[in-house]
């Protein structure tokens, strides 16, 4: 090497303005700049080619400028390769001393002073420079030695090849890499590659067939395809695929390669770098879970919502508007309580304590029970329930006179809910002749919906109600699209023609 040969010195920065900028300055050091918008273009990149200098900004997406020198330190060709830092933040002694650890020889804070940064470049250019010219009278030294001295240059040969095998990714991150020798078949891995395929490496031998053994059967056929294309002239390629280690565990990743070939064009050498993304997949997964779950609850409550819209009847147009709204707040109250236990359930306390709060005026109401959680679609159908009886009440019940009085009690026995529902003290009630659009909602509701019983009592002092209703159900076979069905009930087209009363 000549004094005044080009040396390659590799600037890193995921911003194309900074990069830009950096040229600029250093273009009249006359050397052969070289830009990288990654750490992976930069790792990359240093698998094949020398590096006198590299310039990395601190801060960076996937990975930043110290886990890139952490990652550039552990392969022995680049353990004394110049780093220089450059950070746009205040950077801490602490941060210093770790970027020092991690195998920086400088910083360069931010804004960059162009005559500093090319002074900077230029002192270790021209070191790398000093430093190839005594390696390379080194290897002549070498050289005569190993002539005189076969064993020492075939033990010399095994350390170069050894060293060339070495993988730039490190074991712990869920990263990896590996070698390929393409002539011979000859495969290694690091400890990471190890990890990631759930094997020992005291007992695995990587070989073709034992790779894809390991291999999901659905991305083997693609992953041999993508490498038979070095042979066609590709020199790269990056892939998801899914591995299944020997005790079952299905694990995603994504794997990088490049090809080195040899004068002729031949491939002689592949390597790459394998990532574990099972975790990004699985919480993917959850989030298109989440999206479909929305879409489905979302479509149920507007089925709800018209089936309300269709079914209400009034004596008038501010009547019937007065009814809908009613029935729509009371699912909206129920939807409130669900969402603060994430759609696990609401206990019924609760539930029944929202429903009356509007009408729930000195000691007129009373309701108490044991706690019980219940589920969703549950919830839903017992509200609208509870929503019809309170709103009956109001209008000609108890609760339509400050003397009247109404008692809620609940209870569980052999997996029921039992429920009382006992009005007093208000006017003289007479046994209606035909049920009511509420009290047939009631019924069908728990009845239809939740496979339960509704009882009236008609009494003259007051209305008694009990409502039975199953506590252990498929919840799978309950959901809330068939709410709908439950206001109609088994006579749903003949409810829908009636005119109906309170």
């Amino acid at each position: 090497m000549i004094d005044h040969e080009k040396v390659n010195i590799l600037l890193v920065d995921d911003q194309p303005a900074k990069l830009l900028a950096y040229e600029v300055i250093l273009k009249e050091l006359g050397e052969n700049l070289v830009v990288a918008s990654s750490g992976r273009d930069a790792l990359e990149y240093l698998l094949k080619n020398e590096v006198a200098v590299i310039l990395v900004d601190v801060c960076m997406p996937e990975l930043d400028g110290f886990e890139l020198a952490a990652m550039i330190r552990e392969h022995p060709r680049f353990q004394k390769t110049a780093m220089i830092f450059i950070s746009a933040i205040q950077v801490s002694d602490i941060d210093r001393l770790r970027g020092y650890e991690m195998g920086a020889v400088d910083y360069v804070p931010v804004p960059v002073i162009p005559e500093v940064l090319r002074a900077k470049i230029r002192v270790f250019a021209e070191l790398y420079r000093k430093t190839r010219q005594l390696e390379r009278f080194n290897a002549e030294l070498e050289d005569r030695v190993r002539a005189r001295t076969a064993e020492l240059e075939q033990s010399n040969a095994r350390l170069l090849e050894s060293e060339k095998r070495r993988s730039l990714a490190i074991a712990a991150g869920k990263m990896g890499s590996w070698d390929w020798d393409w002539v011979n078949g000859d495969w290694m891995w690091d400890e990471g590659q190890y990890h990631i395929f759930g094997v020992d490496p005291r007992t695995f031998v990587a070989t073709p067939a034992s790779v894809q053994a390991l291999l999901h059967p659905d991305d083997a056929d693609e992953l041999r395809k993508a490498i038979a294309q070095f042979a066609k002239g590709v020199t790269s390629y990056e892939a998801e695929f899914r591995i299944r280690r020997r005790d079952g565990e299905i694990r995603w990743c994504v794997g990088t390669a490049a090809a080195t070939v040899d004068n002729g064009g031949r491939v002689v050498r592949v390597s790459g770098v394998t990532v574990d993304i099972t975790e990004r997949k699985q919480a993917e997964e959850r989030q298109n879970l989440l999206a479909r779950e929305v879409d489905h609850r979302a479509k149920n409550a507007l089925a709800l919502a018209q089936s309300i819209v269709r079914l209400t009847r009034g004596e008038n147009v501010k009547a019937y508007i007065e009814a809908v709204e009613g029935r729509i707040n009371a699912l909206a109250r129920v939807h409130t309580i669900l969402s603060l236990s994430n759609w696990q359930g609401a206990e019924i306390g609760k539930l029944v304590d929202e429903e009356l709060a509007p009408y729930s005026t000195g000691d007129q109401i009373k309701f108490y029970g044991t706690q019980i959680q219940l589920q969703p679609a549950t919830a839903q159908t017992l509200a609208l329930a509870l929503h019809e009886l309170v709103t009956n009440s109001a209008k000609y019940g108890a609760l339509s006179t400050l003397s009247g009085r109404l008692s809620i009690k609940w209870e569980t026995q052999e997996d029921m809910l039992r429920m009382v529902w006992e009005e007093k003290d208000g006017p003289v009630v007479e046994r209606p002749v035909a049920r009511g659009f509420g009290t047939r909602s009631v019924i069908a509701s728990i009845e239809s919906q939740l496979g339960g019983q509704a009882e009236f009592d008609w009494r003259s002092e007051g209305l008694v109600c009990r409502l039975s209703v199953p506590l252990m159900q498929d919840a799978a076979a309950r959901q809330l699209n068939n709410l709908q069905n439950a206001l109609v009930g088994r006579n749903g087209a003949e409810l829908a023609s009636r005119s109906a009363d309170a």
